[in-house]
């Protein structure tokens, strides 16, 4: 009898024992932030209005007219006076860059950051499983994780991925490799480090769909610490929920709006088309469908579909068709399951447009705005000084959920959701400064101080000299 009710318990015991397993694995599958550590330049690297002045000055290639297209552009541009350059800037030489001028931007960075943070959080290089760097703008073997790899002494058998090309949506890819890499392994430490070279890569021609970004981009990085040990949980800053990626690359118009090229004359600079916003749209547009199920309740869920469909009934119903232009509102409310809005500096009109698409406040996109003004479009790392933004302000509590939204070259739009670990309140970059923000106003001086170009005639200009 007793071996009967055995033979009837073992069953029960084994599908028990897997669901404890597969509970128990998918635990080990988590991804946690320890920590992160943005960089800030030293102060003789900020590039302030009588600088910017000098620099456009010394390409010969500009006249009058690109002069008042840059400066239309840095004006409504959204960036101030306090953001940072290379080094190679402020000896004049960004025109003839060298490969050590490159690497040498990027050591700073390395140095600097990831030293920090592994002090910060007492990890020893030694412990790190997992190396993931995306710079796009650099590539020179040994490749750069190798270069952090011989720096820090890192162990022989650590997993390293070099990412190059993949823009400004970087971070997100890097953190997908990364969460992909932790479901295979436990127990497992991980270094993200993002940024971008810019030494390298100034455009000294004139044609005006390139030298736009030398008007937005400007120098920054992060280090990140990850891991997916459980028993680390409660030193955690932030759990990843989910992440999204999506890639419009098949798209011609998508995949050609963003491009490095030659222009006419020869010069390498970075293309920005004028169906970037385009672009943009779609993937943010094809992006969000398939996050937001993942981020939102099913009540507000079920509220948009019952919204959707009498919309759609009024209009079918109606005599008259109508017409809707400009951006158009997802109609779902996102507060109601994300409660900070980690936003992609690319520009002013970028964290317009979001904002405006999911309906958000300027409390939302303060941070945006703010981490724009002060540091500019530091490419891939810009998601970080945002969110390290939110948290000198104290804004990020237990359990709060944060959206991050990213947009680069390819095309791409990624996406992912943190849930806040336990209360934030590290100023990181920001905590020398954070009392000073937001400012009175954003207004930068260059109209104030460069002005009077706008009313020069080009058969009569010339640049005065100083």
């Amino acid at each position: 009898m007793e071996l009967f009710s055995f033979l009837l318990l073992l069953p029960v015991l084994l599908v028990l024992l897997k669901i404890w397993k597969w509970v128990n694995d998918k635990r080990d599958q988590e991804c946690y932030i320890l920590d992160y550590q943005c960089y800030k330049p030293d102060d003789d690297r900020m590039v302030g209005t009588e600088f910017s002045g000098e620099v456009i000055k010394r390409n010969k290639n500009l006249g009058l007219n690109e002069y008042k297209f840059l400066l239309k552009a840095i004006v409504s541009s959204g960036i101030g006076e306090q953001t940072y350059a290379p080094r190679i800037m402020f000896s004049g030489r960004e025109e003839t860059p060298t490969l050590a001028d490159g690497i040498l931007e990027m050591e700073e960075f390395f140095q600097d950051s990831i030293g920090k943070l592994l002090s910060r959080a007492r990890v020893s290089p030694h412990e790190i499983d997992l190396l993931v760097v995306n710079v796009s703008m650099i590539t020179a073997p040994p490749c750069l994780s190798s270069r952090i790899i011989n720096h820090y002494k890192m162990r022989q058998d650590i997993k390293c991925f070099n990412l190059t090309g993949m823009g400004c949506s970087a971070s997100l890819i890097s953190l997908d490799i990364v969460r992909n890499v932790f479901k295979s392994y436990k127990n497992k430490y991980a270094l993200l480090v993002t940024s971008e070279s810019l030494s390298p890569n100034w455009y000294a021609g004139n044609d005006r769909s390139m030298i736009l970004a030398n008007c937005l981009f400007r120098s920054g990085g992060c280090a990140i610490l990850l891991t997916n040990n459980k028993s680390l949980k409660h030193r955690a800053m932030l759990k990843l929920k989910c992440l999204v990626r999506t890639h419009h690359g098949a798209r011609d118009e998508s995949y050609n709006c963003c491009i490095q090229r030659e222009d006419e004359i020869g010069k390498v600079g970075f293309y920005l088309g004028k169906n970037l916003p385009k672009a943009a749209t779609r993937s943010f547009v094809d992006n969000l469908r398939v996050i937001t199920p993942k981020i939102l309740p099913v009540t507000e869920l079920v509220r948009f579909m019952v919204v959707s469909l009498v919309k759609k009934w009024n209009r079918h119903g109606s005599t008259k068709g109508t017409t809707t232009q400009g951006p158009i509102k997802a109609g779902v409310n996102f507060k109601s399951g994300v409660d900070h809005f980690c936003i992609h500096t690319g520009g002013k009109a970028v964290i317009d447009g979001i904002g405006f698409s999911l309906d958000l406040t300027e409390y939302d996109l303060e941070p945006a705005r703010m981490t724009l003004h002060r540091f500019g479009n530091t490419s891939a790392s810009s998601l970080w000084y945002v969110l390290a933004y939110m948290e000198a302000k104290k804004r990020l509590k237990k359990g709060d959920k944060v959206l991050m939204i990213s947009f680069g070259a390819g095309f791409k739009c990624n996406s992912c959701l943190w849930e806040i670990v336990r209360d934030l309140e590290d100023g990181n970059v920001w905590k020398d400064e954070i009392r000073n923000y937001p400012p009175k106003t954003l207004v930068n001086p260059y109209m104030e101080k460069y002005g009077w170009i706008q009313d020069e005639d080009p058969s009569t200009f010339k640049i005065p000299e100083e």
